[in-house]
């Protein structure tokens, strides 16, 4: 009995001593916890832009997306989020001409930039020539990618005229062509769900002035 009851009080002792050592440990834990300040507000900062040609400041999260400004905070909708990703395209806009893809890039990083999304190509009344292709042609059926292909397709011919090549240019230093092959490499970061590839396509062969 003596010896059980020494193998008892043992027991006791060491469990006795193992929850407070683990008491100790999360003590500092905690306090660093409370000095990091977890549930503190994020930090923000102002940024000011052009967004279809109207100057834009806004005070935000310095961890908001370009794509979340425009949306969240201009209330400017058209421009869509996709994947989020960076892959599917739906979010492209136009910063000083050039297309990128929204999602992937913070508002902050636009100061004094000017930005042009699908709202500022045209309206119902006045669409852009590529907004009215899209429509001639079909090139849009569900419409979700359109916001996106349009501004995309915008810039490619752009990229085109400029002698930007592509993958798809056989000779780098030749002024690239406005073909099928060349139109379906620039446009390949824009997914559209619903397969209207070859109507965008025939749509911005039109704007651009050739037959795919």
């Amino acid at each position: 009995m003596e010896h059980h009851d020494g193998l008892d009080t043992t027991r006791r002792g060491f469990l006795k001593a193992s929850a407070a050592a683990a008491a100790m440990t999360t003590v500092p834990q905690a306090g660093a916890a409370t000095r990091d300040k977890p549930n503190a507000a994020a930090p923000t900062s102002k940024v000011s832009f052009t967004v279809n040609g109207k100057r834009e400041m806004l005070e935000v999260d310095t961890r908001t997306t370009l794509l979340d400004a425009l949306r969240e905070h201009l209330h400017l909708t058209g421009t869509k989020k996709g994947c989020d990703q960076g892959q599917c395209g739906a979010c492209t806009v136009l910063v000083g001409g050039q297309r990128i893809n929204s999602c992937l890039s913070l508002a902050v990083m636009h100061e004094g930039d000017s930005i042009t999304t699908i709202e500022g190509l045209g309206a119902p009344d006045h669409l852009h020539p590529m907004q009215a292709a899209f429509v001639k042609h079909d090139g849009y059926q569900c419409g979700y990618c359109t916001p996106g292909q349009i501004c995309s397709a915008v810039a490619v011919l752009s990229e085109i005229k400029a002698g930007v090549p592509s993958h798809a240019s056989a000779d780098l230093a030749a002024q690239p062509l406005l073909s099928a092959a060349e139109l379906r490499e620039r446009m390949s970061g824009n997914i559209c769900r619903c397969g209207a590839y070859s109507n965008i396509i025939d749509a911005i062969s039109e704007v651009g002035g050739a037959k795919a």
